[in-house]
């Protein structure tokens, strides 16, 4: 399926249009007259992102992306309004929103930011499978492989290692190949940076 961009504003003639807009270039679209209707739905797993009314009844767009937040729905945020609210914006801003758009909306503005905000959640989508990927590697590794591998990406060299764990050099050379292996790291470099992705220690100064 392809990526959805789900419009979320009370007024009828605001979804339609929008809805029309994103169509007209090849997107998919869903819409909703407010966020509870949005929460309710089912939505696919596929990229996408909200444009999403500041002003809607009841809940406003701030307390429902502050909502999203606390609910595990990390799709990128488009606020649209009626009216130039520099405090507002800036909130919506500093929460991670994408874009504050006003109305009437310039189309091209509006279908720059759906780009950006589809662009934005399939990096999001793809460093979550990355890092899924890293850790099914790293749980691959017996407990001394993750624990020769700890103390080669925080410097330590063989010899190092060796008398660490009480083990002989060759041994330690041997674990450490499966690691590499395992983890299917090309150099050291690549290893810690692994490493690091998965939160298993900050990269040594000679990393970049």
């Amino acid at each position: 399926m392809k990526e959805i961009v789900y419009i979320i504003d009370d007024d009828a003639s605001v979804r339609e249009g929008l809805g029309d807009l994103l169509r007209s270039v090849g997107l998919e679209v869903l819409t909703f007259a407010s966020s509870q209707e949005f929460l309710d739905s089912k939505r696919p797993d596929v990229p996408g992102c909200i444009i999403l009314d500041v002003r809607l009844p009841g809940r406003s767009g701030l307390e429902f992306q502050s909502m999203l937040t606390s609910l595990g729905i990390e799709l990128p945020v488009i606020f649209i309004s009626a009216h130039s609210d520099i405090p507002i914006s800036v909130r919506a801003m500093k929460a991670g929103a994408i874009e504050f758009l006003t109305k009437p909306l310039r189309e091209q503005e509006l279908l720059d930011a759906a780009y950006a905000g589809i662009e934005r959640d399939c990096a999001r989508r793809q460093e979550v499978a990355l890092i899924a990927e890293l850790r099914s590697r790293y749980d691959s590794l017996t407990p001394r492989e993750r624990e020769i591998m700890n103390l080669v990406v925080a410097g330590s060299v063989n010899k190092q290692i060796a008398a660490q764990v009480r083990l002989s050099e060759v041994t330690v050379k041997v674990h450490r190949g499966h690691v590499m292996q395992k983890m299917q790291a090309r150099s050291l470099v690549d290893l810690v940076r692994m490493a690091d992705s998965l939160g298993l220690t900050t990269k040594p100064a000679w990393v970049r």
